[in-house]
């Protein structure tokens, strides 16, 4: 179930939302809130990658993949500024999607949970970079092989026949509330949430799904009876072979569920590595299986995070490392539920 995000102007026109509710972090005040928004997000980086070799990290990384399963439709940025503001956020949406779309309305003396959204225009855009035109002439180290000053080697086509789109322009403050910050009609049970159905023993719903997002991506899922298992671990993804296959024993449905997010999560990231269960890539892997299986209610208890194989990464390093976990998950929850 996803939801657009309200725009500034469309929360404006509403009841005001400066109003008292206990929060973590405060973006409240309006001439600070983009530097506010900024300067949590790099302390909160910045205290992750020196947290990196004690528990107190693994800690904070876990609490950030229970965002990203529940909100894996936004950013890893967006993620982590919902959690900061109100950590037990389940869904958010706008302040007028809630009410057009959901015929919820926010509570009265709810405050606003501030996030980043995408400030885009609509206007000729280069086939190759996505950019406009005069982002061309105003950026000589742009590499582009369509820019003016581009190598002649390359073929030039002409900006005035180029189709137009939407071009990103940056970022702005705007504002959702969580469904628990709303009242009206009720929405739907998700079933493929029921974690106790599948701690109970009734994971083969998931499993299917699993299996057959992983086919959809375009990675092949055989199933080995137990007998004829012959290796210590439970599943396998050939991530040298292209494309990788995927083997899992055949035992019960929500463990056999749960080994294949992880291989497939090695499939996606690690395609063409020999070896991809080194330390930092089995992070990866690990974590985007721990995201997959909170959001189809498998047990995740086992999960452990090791994050000294981060130790020294730069905090640009950690945040890219974090969008891509994020993405990676995404793309086999939408797979899946599809």
């Amino acid at each position: 179930m996803k939801a657009r995000n309200a725009t500034l102007s469309e929360f404006e026109t509403a009841p005001n939302d400066t109003r008292d509710v206990p929060q973590s972090v405060d973006f409240s005040d309006k001439s600070t809130r983009s530097d506010d928004m900024e300067d949590s997000l790099e302390e909160w980086i910045s205290e992750l990658q020196e947290a990196t070799e004690d528990a107190r990290g693994a800690e904070v990384f876990r609490q950030w993949l229970d965002a990203q399963a529940k909100l894996h439709d936004y950013s890893p940025r967006n993620t982590a500024l919902i959690h900061m503001q109100k950590p037990d956020a389940s869904m958010v949406a706008g302040f007028w999607t809630w009410q057009n779309e959901f015929d919820r309305s926010v509570k009265e003396g709810e405050s606003a949970i501030w996030i980043w959204r995408p400030n885009t225009i609509t206007a000729k855009k280069c086939p190759h970079c996505g950019n406009a035109p005069n982002y061309h002439e105003d950026n000589e180290d742009l590499n582009c092989p369509l820019a003016p000053d581009a190598p002649e080697q390359w073929d030039s086509e002409d900006p005035n026949e180029w189709t137009k789109g939407e071009i990103l322009t940056g970022f702005s403050p705007a504002p959702v509330f969580d469904v628990s910050q709303t009242e009206g009609k009720p929405l739907p049970e998700s079933p493929d949430t029921d974690a106790e159905a599948v701690e109970a023993g009734q994971g083969e719903d998931v499993l299917t799904a699993l299996q057959d997002a992983a086919r959809e991506i375009g990675f092949p899922v055989e199933v080995v009876d137990v007998d004829e298992w012959d290796r210590d671990a439970k599943a396998i993804a050939r991530t040298s072979e292209d494309p990788p296959e995927i083997e899992i024993q055949d035992r019960d449905p929500a463990a056999a569920a749960g080994d294949l997010a992880h291989e497939i999560a090695h499939a996606v990231l690690h395609t063409g590595w020999d070896n991809p269960e080194r330390p930092e890539r089995e992070i990866e892997a690990e974590a985007v299986a721990y995201v997959v299986g909170r959001y189809f209610g498998l047990d995740t208890s086992g999960s452990k995070f090791y994050l000294a194989a981060w130790a020294g990464n730069e905090p640009e390093e950690i945040t890219e490392r974090m969008k891509t976990i994020s993405n990676t998950a995404a793309k086999i929850i939408e797979a899946a539920d599809d």
